[in-house]
């Protein structure tokens, strides 16, 4: 049984940095995509970032291009996200999870983690 556990988030003032790191366990080479969602008050799961272990392939949500960055430590089975520049709007429970394919709907995944609280302050 896959978990991942998050940590990293915390308060930050707009324009910082925090970096959000996944561990997991019990992930099979059927998943060998780990992917970063987040959720806001009152809003949707959306997607923020996924790498594909196997070769780096990454993929960003355009409001995180270029301000955020996926990368994955495979001897250490965690993944993680470098958020630099951060907005108040990028405020939002992140959550860790794995799947087979990168996909930008949380559907298409399997497990997830409980998450970690990011809140940018302006």
């Amino acid at each position: 049984q896959v978990q991942l556990v998050e940590s990293g988030g915390g308060l930050v003032q707009a324009g910082g940095s925090l970096r959000l790191s996944c561990a997991a366990s019990g992930r099979t080479v059927s998943s060998p995509v780990m992917a970063w969602f987040r959720q806001g008050p009152a809003k949707e799961r959306e997607f923020v970032a996924a790498i594909k272990t196997t070769d780096d392939y990454t993929a960003y949500a355009g409001s995180v291009k270029g301000r955020f960055t996926i990368s994955s430590d495979n001897g250490k089975n965690t993944v993680y996200l470098q958020m630099n520049n951060l907005k108040p709007e990028d405020t939002a429970h992140y959550y860790c999870t794995t799947g087979a394919l990168v996909s930008t709907s949380p559907v298409n995944y399997r497990a997830w983690g409980q998450g970690t609280q990011v809140t940018v302050s302006a």
